[in-house]
């Protein structure tokens, strides 16, 4: 029976299902690693980090959910830019980097308990993608097992290690921040934030979420928007309560165990020492339960948008395609992949921010000339910043905010006040 809007336990559902696409591996290793290195400054460190890692992934849901895709809000600057950027959008954190990483990350976090084998390796991601794929059949029931199943699973994982914390803290208080969290340590959150790459994430859960909604009975384009909006916005709410726990834990074994050199480090020394192997196991659940939500997602996302490109392929072929070649990617060469994958993410990353923000601004901003002059001048900066192109690379870091990665917002600020003073 079709229902005209989403409320209560419905609503609630596709919240839980968005945050169980968006939260995997990389999710689950920054804020501790954070709340680790920023000790005693940690939480003006974890303002910054919900800036970049909740506030602009949200809102890249939001963007997309009212222009009514991805393809859609790209086409505010061409109709060729939205073709080539969404494709790579969707290249970038689908198979090239994103899902290939879903079962290498988890795999690691079962060597502990299982010890290294290749073989074991093999046989691990060929069950987690068979049956992420089987899952991702029907992108419109991912309600049903990632928001009524999954999700509350990971949070009760999440929130016993938590409490464990809580009950038997390994250290009195938080340690000493580290030199990049001393002076500026929100800035230094916000950097942080911006490395979890949600953003391009949410540019592709958006359409994903609008299945879902759809699948509720909800038809109505406007009333799928805003479902999809309210949707961000629980999302929103989880991450800001789960990212605090996480670096207070961290903040935690940071003081108990100084030196560590990644999030996930800092979660095994702390989970080892409050459960012992138990401890093991129950990080082990929290990181496969994370990171297979986030592959079904990606897997859904990325398929149903090359279908609708090339709809002679059905969907589950896409999915079946993406899948298999993620599964190899895992096993073989993923260090080359990253090595690559990474700076095409810094690429673009800023024409992903740069988009969603002139999304929000006044309709008098709504123009092509603003779009395509911020965007073409922040990627002139953000594209050879990234890539190893020696004096050019050298010289578009040297622009103002170059050495922390943020050296194309004068350009793009400089390109919006031109594309705003031309008549277009």
């Amino acid at each position: 029976m079709q229902t005209n809007t989403l409320r209560g336990k419905k609503q609630l559902l596709i919240g839980f299902t968005l945050f169980s696409m968006f939260f995997g591996a990389g999710n689950l290793i920054f804020p501790p690693y954070l709340g680790a290195q920023a000790g005693t400054r940690l939480w003006l460190a974890f303002a910054g980090f919900a800036v970049s890692a909740i506030g602009l992934p949200i809102a890249g849901v939001v963007a997309v959910a009212r222009a009514g895709g991805l393809p859609q809000l790209a086409e505010r600057v061409h109709p060729r830019f939205a073709q080539v950027f969404s494709i790579l959008v969707y290249l970038s954190i689908g198979p090239c980097l994103a899902i290939p990483r879903t079962a290498s990350t988890s795999f690691a976090m079962l060597e502990p308990l299982a010890g290294e084998s290749t073989a074991l390796q093999w046989g691990y991601s060929l069950l987690f993608f068979a049956v992420a794929f089987l899952v991702a059949q029907h992108p419109e029931k991912l309600t049903q097992r990632l928001g009524k199943i999954l999700c509350p699973a990971l949070l009760a994982l999440i929130l016993l290690l938590f409490a464990g914390c809580l009950l038997h803290p390994a250290a009195a208080g938080y340690g000493t921040p580290t030199a990049a969290y001393t002076a500026l340590p929100a800035v230094q959150g916000i950097l942080d934030g911006y490395q979890t790459m949600d953003t391009l994430a949410g540019l592709n859960f958006g359409a994903v979420i609008a299945l879902n909604i759809q699948a509720l009975g909800v038809t109505e384009p406007r009333e799928v928007e805003r479902g999809t909006i309210r949707a961000g916005f629980l999302a929103a709410g989880l991450f800001a309560v789960v990212y605090a726990m996480l670096t207070h834990i961290g903040g935690i074994a940071g003081a108990a165990f100084p030196g560590c050199e990644t999030g996930a480090e800092t979660l095994t020394l702390l989970a080892n020492a409050l459960f012992g192997r138990v401890g093991q196991v129950l990080l082990a659940a929290i990181f496969i339960i994370a990171c297979f939500n986030t592959c079904v997602g990606l897997i859904s996302g990325v398929s149903e948008y090359f279908h609708q490109l090339w709809p002679k392929v059905p969907y589950t072929g896409w999915a079946a395609f993406f899948a298999l070649t993620s599964m190899l990617l895992s096993n073989i060469g993923l260090a080359s992949i990253l090595e690559l994958s990474v700076p095409i993410l810094n690429a673009i990353y800023p024409a992903a921010i740069v988009l969603i923000f002139l999304s929000f601004l006044p309709g008098r901003f709504q123009r092509c000339s603003v779009y395509s002059w911020a965007i073409g001048l922040a990627a002139l900066q953000s594209i050879p910043a990234a890539l190893p192109l020696g004096p050019v690379a050298a010289l578009a870091n040297n622009l103002p905010l170059g050495a922390l990665g943020f050296g194309w917002l004068l350009p793009a600020a400089v390109g919006m006040g031109i594309g705003f003073l031309k008549k277009s």
